[in-house]
């Protein structure tokens, strides 16, 4: 009597990853979750930053590149007057300068000049590698090196609050944009240093965070439930799912 194979998972799920978890860590618990090897994610978020994570599953993972390229949406804050060494507010406090009056006019004024195609420096903690060896290896060590800067375009940068010495503030960006360096910048222009103290990420691509369900919930799904929930390669990339 010949057994039928088990036919693996195969799709796209939409997490919205929680605070304080890398995304290898969300990875390694859908691994355990679906007792599957071949899961994958594009387009990793810092442990400090939420949102939305696309899980490739299966097969899926064949169309990694396509979904990290696509564009990327966020939600963020900015504290100003407080520089860090990582420009986020997991790094270590470099510098701190009093926070001059602005107005929302004034702050709306610097923002649009960050719009449009734009050359970028990605920050020394980032796992960017140089050498082979990952930046944030390097400035862990205090050494700061070259970085070749990056090509990205602003789409738009529109500012939701400001009560000094917070603003928020919502980003429509390419891929490899550094949101924290956009902070940072921002902070640098506005003449006291900034940091980003909280992202996150509500699209990417035509997905977006609403489609999404959290790591606990997907734990308490059943594997039917869980399947229902993919959504098919042809869906997700239709020009590659051929």
């Amino acid at each position: 009597m010949s057994l039928i194979p088990v036919k693996e998972m195969e799709g796209v799920l939409l997490v919205d990853k929680p605070q304080g978890l890398t995304s290898h860590d969300v990875v390694y618990r859908l691994r355990r979750k679906l007792s599957m090897k071949k899961i994958g994610h594009a387009g990793t978020l810092d442990p400090m930053a939420t949102g939305l994570l696309i899980m490739l599953i299966g097969k899926a993972t064949r169309i990694s590149q396509y979904l990290i390229s696509v564009d990327k949406v966020y939600e963020g804050e900015a504290t100003l007057g407080v520089v860090t060494d990582s420009q986020d507010a997991e790094g270590e406090v470099m510098e701190t300068r009093p926070v001059p009056e602005l107005t929302e006019a004034q702050v709306r004024e610097v923002m649009k000049g960050f719009l449009g195609d734009q050359y970028q420096i990605p920050p020394m903690h980032s796992a960017i590698k140089i050498g082979g060896v990952p930046l944030y290896k390097l400035a862990r060590k205090g050494e700061e090196v070259e970085r070749e800067p990056r090509f990205i375009r602003v789409v738009s940068f529109e500012l939701t609050s400001f009560t000094s010495p917070k603003l928020t503030f919502t980003l429509h960006c390419t891929k490899g944009t550094y949101v924290r360096t956009i902070a940072h910048d921002l902070g640098q222009k506005l003449g006291c240093g900034a940091h980003l103290s909280a992202l996150r990420r509500t699209g990417s691509g035509k997905f977006n965070l609403n489609q999404g369900v959290t790591l606990d919930e997907i734990e308490a799904l059943s594997l039917p439930e869980i399947e229902k929930r993919l959504i098919p390669v042809y869906e997700a990339a239709p020009s590659v799912a051929q």
